[in-house]
């Protein structure tokens, strides 16, 4: 054991700390799934507010404000589903502004409650109304940017949103793996993250492929056969009933579809097996690394790198805990059963009371 040296580097503010978050080399799920494939997991929830979307947020805010749109003092108003609100938040803090947040009632409290410490105004709207709803999460925020000195960076569609990862994370990854990648596989959420890596990916490497993963009930993937009718989900964060302007389908050479049972189970598996303190998308990417995988025979010296969007923490309440697993039907409650404890198979009958019958007298 040799503790890793600190960094030399005092960091000025919170932001410089966001990337350069490593690749952990996962053992015992691809084993126990039989596959010989290198799988690295890219470590996106150890950006300081514990998710990809701190480059998002930093780099819509320092954009527009450099466009001269902002200015401190003024008031963000974003629709998100508390990721990319976290990093707007580090950053307006940085900077000096102040915060909106417009919400799915779906998403975790927890997110909710850390926009809130952060500084920032919390509205939630019914998670299962479409995106133009005027009183969806979206339309609310519309609203609300139309305010003076109120502006709505809208991460659906503003550019930066891919340009950070075009600029910084798809250049990390071709440099840790020193050019040596087989395959990305990211989960689509507004497709920030999928058009900015998978643009830089077919500029530098053109032999790699980019994989999609949606979740069932979502409308993204291609072919549209693929996805079924719309439905809801409880996975957070990716997905979507529409296709958002940021997101170029085109550089996706593969689509696979994953639903929340195997997105839960195997973001849980992560935290038990490989010590990754992940969020649910995080699951559902890896679920769809190994479809893929299994699917295209994919063997010894191939290199997959997944993404691990967010952290355990944002979901404590939710699939992290078992007891919401049993509640909504993703674990069942002889789970729960443990063979070594005394009264295991003991039946309640038997463990009932009776009272002694009274003495003749």
């Amino acid at each position: 054991y040799e503790p890793r040296s600190l960094p030399k580097k005092i960091f000025n503010n919170v932001l410089e700390m966001i990337g350069n978050t490593p690749l952990v080399r996962l053992k015992k799920i691809p084993q126990a799934e039989g596959l010989r494939c290198e799988i690295l997991a890219s470590c996106e929830f150890l950006n300081p507010g514990g998710s990809s979307k701190d480059r998002v947020g930093w780099r819509m805010v320092f954009d527009t404000q450099k466009q001269g749109k902002i200015k401190p003092g003024d008031t963000l108003v974003e629709p998100t589903s508390g990721n990319t609100g976290i990093g707007m938040a580090l950053a307006a803090i940085t900077y000096g502004y102040n915060l909106i947040f417009t919400m799915p009632e779906k998403i975790s409290e927890e997110k909710a409650d850390l926009l809130r410490a952060l500084g920032g105004k919390v509205h939630r709207a019914p998670s299962e109304l479409d995106h133009d709803h005027p009183d969806s999460y979206a339309g609310i925020a519309l609203r609300l940017s139309q305010q003076p000195n109120h502006y709505m960076l809208n991460q659906y569609i503003n550019p930066s949103n891919a340009l950070a990862h075009y600029d910084a994370t798809a250049e990390e990854l071709i440099e840790q793996c020193d050019g040596k990648i087989d395959y990305v596989v990211i989960a689509a959420g507004t497709g920030g993250t999928i058009t900015g890596i998978g643009r830089k990916i077919r500029e530098k490497m053109p032999n790699c492929k980019i994989v999609a993963v949606d979740p069932v009930g979502s409308l993204q993937a291609l072919p549209g056969t693929l996805n079924g009718p719309a439905g809801s989900f409880k996975i957070e964060g990716i997905g979507n009933d529409y296709i958002p302007m940021v997101m170029d389908r085109s550089v996706v050479d593969y689509w696979v579809k994953t639903d929340d049972q195997e997105s839960f189970e195997m973001a849980r598996r992560l935290i038990r097996e490989e010590g990754l303190l992940v969020g649910g998308s995080s699951g559902t990417t890896l679920a769809g690394v190994i479809k893929f995988a299994k699917e295209h025979n994919l063997g010894e010296g191939v290199r997959i790198v997944f993404s691990c969007p967010d952290g355990a923490r944002n979901y404590i309440s939710k699939f992290v805990s078992t007891g919401w697993m049993i509640d909504n039907g993703f674990t069942p409650v002889s789970s729960l059963k443990d063979p070594s404890h005394p009264l295991n198979n003991i039946s309640w009958s038997c463990l009932l009371y009776t009272s002694p019958s009274p003495r003749d007298s």
